[in-house]
């Protein structure tokens, strides 16, 4: 058998300087007929090895027949029922190309996205350890976005998952990334936007107050079907491979401030499903949106309560200082992402950067100088225990009544 290299040179010869067959011969040192060979073959010679029969080959008739009758049976029962005594793999594989046969069909459509129309959102976990002050590190959760016509992705890492935190983050991400609404947001069964009853998607009250006040939609996905929002997990998979690999985080913000600096360079990849970039598409794909509302969601933490002695409130298990102005009135209470805002008549009577460490007392400095003042001030005003007169008995009564008085002995 001649070799790529001659056979390639025999075609040259040939067809550039048409030389006969048995120059070609003679200058490549080989037989007439090879150079005939050579000719007539028109693509280059490739070695092929015979194929030999395999030690799984006599058990294929009763392997088929158990996949005829159960198609999703493991490789690994098959093999005890067939009595295969080999390696696990050879059979595995011989499983692997016959099991389709068996299986019934199962294609997976291609959704086709209109601009404007829909939002796949996620929650995505990082793995890396980020300092959430005062000696602790935590993960805490980041709320993805990406959008099904232009691919754009958008995120924000948030405190935690529970609803205020949640929707303050959806609210921060439209009103400042995307700058319009969506016709419907597409959600898995998260416990703080909604879950499935009695085989009927169920939005949580919070979320859907939220959902009424933007004026769209919200598509909840049946429960294992990760397919439905295959866009925002691949984007989820591309934050890992693509974002978190050599950096560090000094704090959430540090985080953020990174994330966001990167998602515009991210937004210029080229996306094979689309053929472009997200950005190219972006523009076409916000405009066909809906506007912002005129008025926007009430987001965040936010109740009331009548502040104690101790002035503190608490928001997502931290305690925050309060003026001690207000102990015994009510106050209202408002957190979002950055800011712990603490109300009463009006009046900002405390406001704090928001902790996201756990079980911390939060103190601001004047709020502990005004409650010594107050409680020193209220000791003064106390009546002192000096001035007040005590009755003594006389003890003499008693000898009197025990006959112990002028000398007498009971």
């Amino acid at each position: 058998m001649i070799s790529v290299e001659d056979w390639a040179e025999i075609r040259r010869l040939r067809r550039a300087e048409a030389m006969p067959i048995k120059a070609i011969a003679r200058r490549l040192r080989i037989s007439r007929n090879a150079v005939r060979r050579a000719l007539a073959k028109e693509s280059p010679p490739r070695y092929e090895r015979p194929a030999k029969g395999s030690a799984v080959d006599a058990f294929e008739p009763a392997i088929r027949e158990l996949l005829r009758e159960y198609p999703s049976m493991p490789a690994t029962v098959i093999a005890q029922r067939v009595g295969w005594q080999r390696s696990i793999t050879v059979l595995k594989d011989r499983v692997r190309e016959l099991r389709p046969v068996y299986l019934p069909p199962d294609p997976a459509s291609r959704t086709t996205y209109v601009a404007g129309d829909r939002v796949q959102c996620d929650l995505w976990f990082p793995p890396v350890d980020i300092p959430l002050g005062h000696g602790q590190v935590g993960r805490p959760p980041v709320l993805v976005m990406a959008a099904g016509y232009s691919r754009m992705l958008f995120a924000v890492m948030i405190p935690s998952r529970q609803a205020p935190d949640l929707i303050a983050g959806h609210w921060l991400l439209l009103s400042e990334h995307l700058k319009a609404v969506p016709r419907e947001l597409v959600w898995d069964n998260e416990s703080a936007v909604g879950s499935w009853r009695a085989g009927k998607p169920k939005l949580t009250e919070h979320f859907d107050a939220f959902r009424g006040v933007l004026g769209c939609g919200v598509h909840q996905c049946r429960p294992g079907d990760p397919e439905a929002k295959g866009i925002v997990e691949r984007g989820n998979g591309y934050l890992d491979t693509s974002f978190l690999p050599g950096r560090s985080f000094d704090s959430p913000a540090d985080f953020n401030t990174q994330l966001w600096e990167w998602l515009p360079v991210a937004n210029q990849r080229i996306v094979r499903r689309i053929g472009c970039a997200p950005a190219t598409r972006w523009e076409t794909d916000r405009s066909a949106m809906l506007t912002l509302p005129p008025v926007p969601p009430a987001t965040g933490w936010s109740h009331q309560v009548r502040l104690p002695r101790d002035h503190y409130v608490r928001v997502d298990g931290n305690d925050y200082s309060v003026d001690p102005a207000a102990v015994g009135r009510k106050v209202q209470v408002a957190a979002d992402l950055d800011t712990v805002t603490v109300t009463c008549a009006g009046k900002v009577v405390a406001e704090h950067d928001r902790c996201w460490a756990r079980h911390q007392s939060i103190t601001d400095p004047a709020h502990h100088t005004a409650a010594l003042a107050l409680a020193a001030r209220a000791h003064k005003t106390r009546p002192s225990p000096q001035g007040d007169v005590v009755e003594q008995r006389d003890l003499a009564v008693y000898d009197t009544a025990f006959g112990l008085t002028d000398g007498q002995v009971a």
